[in-house]
């Protein structure tokens, strides 16, 4: 069994490298498997995206797509390429608890919590170290609220 893991920007890999010169020796299709993992990640784009791609002993192939890392869906809600506070706020944006909990349901598969509410707090966790506003406020005021369960109809 052949296991391939690349980062392609979601909707756009291509017979080139990465994927080209890591497929073609493995005697796959290669037009088909870009073809197969640009459908799988057009939703995306404009991110780095984790790609598997699993080979077997009867040419079988099998593609998992992951999920973009949390900072970077964070960036894609909040519209913004870089996240660099504003000079006169100190934050780079303000995110709303729905898009939190968005991210946090897309990413739940590879997170350790056990419960959206703590998940949510993670991702919430992130926007701290981002300078990101949560609804306003204070990224660990939010948490502190969550944990006093403020927001527990949100959570569910």
């Amino acid at each position: 069994m052949n296991v391939v893991e690349v980062l392609i920007e979601g909707g756009k890999a291509s017979p080139g490298p990465p994927l080209g010169p890591a497929l073609g020796p493995l005697g796959v299709n290669i037009k088909e498997v870009v073809g197969t993992v640009n459908e799988l990640t057009k939703d995306y784009a404009g991110m780095e995206v984790p790609v598997k791609i699993t080979i077997d002993a009867t040419g079988k192939v099998d593609i998992t797509v992951g999920v973009p890392p949390t900072s970077a869906l964070i960036k894609r809600a909040l519209g913004i390429e870089k996240a660099k506070p504003d000079s006169t706020t100190g934050y780079v944006g303000d995110i709303s608890l729905k898009q939190i909990r968005e991210i946090a349901q897309k990413k739940r598969g590879e997170m350790l919590s056990t419960s959206l509410k703590s998940a949510v707090k993670e991702i919430i966790g992130t926007c701290v170290s981002m300078s990101v506003r949560v609804e306003g406020k204070d990224a660990k005021e939010t948490q502190r609220e969550i944990e006093e369960g403020k927001y527990d109809e949100v959570m569910t």
